[in-house]
């Protein structure tokens, strides 16, 4: 599919013009002086437009607050299935503005379908904030559109779908992000540096803490009246029609607080990947397997009762085998470990997490017990410094405002929808361990299990008419590739 002509020409013009000192831009084969007034920084044609796909509690409190304070970008555009948040959405924006600029604003445009602002052509960017479940499909219509993309993790709510949308975005030329801020937090970086340039040595075990849904907390909830305002036929999207209940999908008293959907499986697959997603890519980037993947996972996990609404998993622990340059790296997992990850060398150790810092004010870790972010088992490893013919990974310390100097440069950003896509895929090989509570061997290659049909049937999850990403793409398909 064609590029967005307004937004390719919007794209162009703003490299153009940034490579000239002295703001030349080439135009018909002369060199043209642009007037200070159109290449200021509030100039509406040095500004990224963008929208944003579902305006729950992460895009409010963080991915939204976190464009619109950049000055060269501009939310137009606002997208959700339930009509009282979409207000609500519109007057945050609104009111940003205002509040931004000193004077009234009103114009930013609400949608309930996120296929019609995707067809907005003033549009150059969105936001993907939508539930697990409608991560791939918003994602992948945006890319064809020539948008780029800014979307939450996980990347996928299956490693099929993963696959689909890395090569579609791919394909597309599109600036891919994925909200795996951790990369953007200084110490996670140099935890990860300081393991790749061989400080604690060679790297044999590396310990993942998570935290868990508690599956003595689930709840029972009957069936429910829809309310007027969701949308819940197109909100449940891909997966099963299930009787509503407020719990299944998010309060409806007006606030943002941690919504049901995470606890449930229909819709994703629980804190293996709402948490591990961050912390299985920072296990990535320290050993240098971000655009590969594990041979072997087995792990066990508690289940809560079968009758139960929110039925995510509980209690686990998992253990996944890397060949890191031909060593073998054991990567354990589980909730009983400090939230974080802990590298363990021949020589020492390194452990790192978020510290005291949150993205949302209902994220379900406790800062108080991880209030040192970084750690060593000696001092001295985290003051060493990395030379210049050392690997220095890419440097970043606002992820929002990463994303936006890529969509101008159109370098490479720091956490890519290929490096997003390989840790969600640890993260679901875990998931299907949890199922089928025996050993796996996985082609990090191949994207499959070896010899498992069984297994290898769960790559991709049913999707319900008409909600497929593809027609084309049928799990028996990608299966016997």
């Amino acid at each position: 599919m064609q590029k967005d002509q307004s937004s390719a020409s919007r794209r162009n013009f703003i490299k153009t013009s940034l490579k000239g000192a002295g703001g030349a831009a080439l135009l018909s084969g002369f060199p043209t002086i642009v007037p200070a007034r159109v290449l200021g920084k509030n100039a509406p044609s040095n500004l990224i437009n963008i929208g944003v796909i579902g305006t729950g509690r992460i895009g409010r409190e963080w991915d939204m607050p976190g464009v619109m304070k950049h000055d060269n970008a501009k939310m137009i555009a606002v997208c959700d299935l339930d009509s009282n948040r979409l207000k609500k959405a519109q007057q945050f924006v609104d009111d940003f503005y205002t509040k931004k600029n000193g004077s009234s604003y009103t114009g930013t445009k609400g949608y309930e379908n996120f296929e019609d602002l995707i067809a907005n052509k003033d549009i150059d960017a969105v936001l993907i904030c939508t539930p697990d479940h409608w991560h791939v499909i918003p994602a992948i219509t945006a890319v064809r559109a020539g948008k780029d993309v800014y979307m939450e993790k996980p990347a996928s709510l299956s490693i099929a779908e993963g696959r689909i949308l890395s090569d579609a975005a791919t394909k597309a030329g599109a600036i891919f992000q994925i909200g795996s801020q951790q990369r953007s937090m200084p110490q996670f970086k140099k935890a990860c540096e300081l393991v790749r340039n061989g400080r604690i040595g060679k790297v044999h075990t590396v310990y993942v803490g998570l935290p868990v849904d508690d599956p003595k907390q689930s709840t029972v909830e009957h069936e429910m009246p829809i309310p007027p305002n969701l949308n819940y036929e197109k909100w449940l999207g891909s997966t099963p029609y299930v009787p509503y209940t407020e719990k299944l999908v998010h309060p409806q008293d007006g606030t943002f607080s941690r919504p049901g959907w995470l606890r449930c499986r229909q819709f994703g697959a629980g804190m293996i990947t709402g948490w591990g997603a961050h912390h299985f890519d920072i296990v990535n980037w320290g050993l240098g397997t971000e655009h590969t993947g594990p041979v072997e996972i087995s792990g066990t996990a508690d289940w809560p009762p079968a009758d139960a609404l929110w039925d995510v998993h509980g209690n686990f622990k998992t253990e996944t085998i890397f060949n890191v340059n031909g060593d073998t790296v054991k990567v354990l997992a589980s909730n009983e470990y400090p939230n974080g990850v802990k590298f363990v060398g021949d020589k020492g150790w390194i452990f790192v997490t978020r510290g005291n810092y949150s993205v949302t004010a209902s994220d379900p870790a406790s800062n108080a017990k991880n209030s040192k972010a970084l750690d060593a088992s000696d001092p001295k490893i985290l003051t060493s410094e990395i030379g210049p013919n050392e690997i220095h990974l890419i440097d970043s310390t606002d992820h929002h405002g990463n994303w936006l100097n890529s969509i101008r440069t159109r370098e490479i950003n720091i956490a890519p929808i290929e490096v997003g896509h390989r840790a969600c895929t640890v993260c679901l090989l875990n998931d299907i361990v949890f199922q089928l509570k025996r050993k796996l061997y996985w082609d990090a290659e191949k994207e499959m299990f070896k010899n498992d049909d069984e297994a290898n049937f769960m790559l991709m999850r049913s999707q319900r008419w008409p909600y497929q990403i593809n027609k084309e793409y049928d799990v028996r398909t990608l299966v016997s590739k």
